[in-house]
């Protein structure tokens, strides 16, 4: 599946943002973020490719239904870690917050009703914490050439494996520099 590129455009909302190789050391080394809002205000996203290693039945005291105790949880970013957000899709849903087939939520209510109520098919992910940009920041961080801007899906957002999801969009692309860079090790000077 050929993974479209897309030029900086005017909002962001709805597009994967990979680190473009120079966030070594920082949270978003090799990471990939669905930016959720992005007006002038600032911007909201969800690193995708964090996996806290935890399920959501053992990391809330609420009682949750059956069907959620087994979702794993992903660090959303490095603001506010103990903050509950969560994408969702299924088939019924046409048009979503995000992306036409995706929606965010934040409240445990919301996230209860969804295991309660489960839709055939559904797909959701789990978020504690967010990354979160002030006025103009992102678009700075754009301009530095920080971060690729790559089209969203709900299937790059669902079904790609978290952990290879930076490399498998890299390895995607027509130019051979961001292809070489989803081969790089984390330290240069082995080789």
């Amino acid at each position: 599946m050929p993974v479209a590129h897309s030029k900086n455009p005017r909002t962001l909302k709805g597009h994967l943002l990979l680190d473009a190789g120079g966030l070594a050391g920082s949270f978003f080394h090799k990471s990939v973020v669905l930016v959720c809002s992005h007006t002038t205000e600032g911007a909201f996203g969800l690193v995708l490719t964090r996996s806290i290693g935890s399920k959501i039945g053992g990391a809330l005291s609420e009682m949750l239904p059956e069907r959620l105790d087994e979702e794993f949880v992903y660090a959303g970013g490095p603001v506010q870690p103990g903050a509950l957000s969560y994408l969702y899709s299924h088939p019924r849903l046409t048009k979503g917050t995000v992306l036409s087939r995706v929606s965010l939520g934040h409240e445990l209510g919301g996230l209860i009703d969804l295991g309660l109520h489960p839709f055939p098919e559904m797909r959701l992910r789990i978020f504690a914490g967010y990354a979160g940009w002030s006025p103009g920041q992102l678009d700075e961080e754009i301009r530095r050439e920080s971060w690729l801007i790559r089209k969203s899906t709900p299937d790059l957002i669902f079904h790609q494996p978290p952990e290879t999801l930076w490399s498998y969009l890299l390895r995607k692309s027509p130019l051979w520099t961001e292809r070489l860079l989803a081969e790089r090790p984390d330290n240069s000077s082995v080789n």
